[in-house]
């Protein structure tokens, strides 16, 4: 004799399908088993954790010294718009440091009021983020 369970009245009937709605498609119903993400950007938090910063370097004297030097070269030759290369701190908008950039441009000109060059791609670089000025041959 086989043993019975409450399912056997229905279990070898077939499958229902439908007649008047038309069948999910397969992409839609693995979607409706996908993880619940209860924790929205929680991802995008950890890997904005997980990427790196530098902090800002601080100059020795001699430095300090030779980036001076190089500045009033600059200031006495601004007018000929001269080819740059310059390296520079910019903060991270999101978290604390930043990045050292090198940026390779003509300068337009030097703002003394705002403490910055402007090139003549529009970018402004504050003298307090300049690390190292490079004169290029001209373009």
């Amino acid at each position: 004799m086989q043993a019975t369970t409450k399912y056997d009245d229905i279990i070898h009937l077939p499958h229902h399908v439908s007649k008047t709605r038309p069948q999910m498609p397969i992409t839609d119903r693995a979607a409706q088993f996908s993880p619940f993400a209860a924790l929205t950007g929680h991802e995008d938090a950890i890997k904005e954790t997980a990427r790196l910063t530098n902090q800002r370097i601080e100059l020795a004297e001699d430095e300090k010294h030779l980036l001076n030097e190089k500045m009033l070269m600059l200031m006495e030759n601004v007018q000929s718009h001269p080819w740059v290369r310059i390296t520079h701190f910019q903060e991270d908008g999101r978290k604390e440091g930043g990045a050292y950039i090198c940026t390779e441009n003509r300068i337009k000109k030097i703002d003394p009021y705002n403490q910055c060059l402007i090139m003549e791609n529009g970018l402004h670089i504050l003298l307090e983020d300049i690390s190292d000025i490079t004169l290029m041959a001209s373009e």
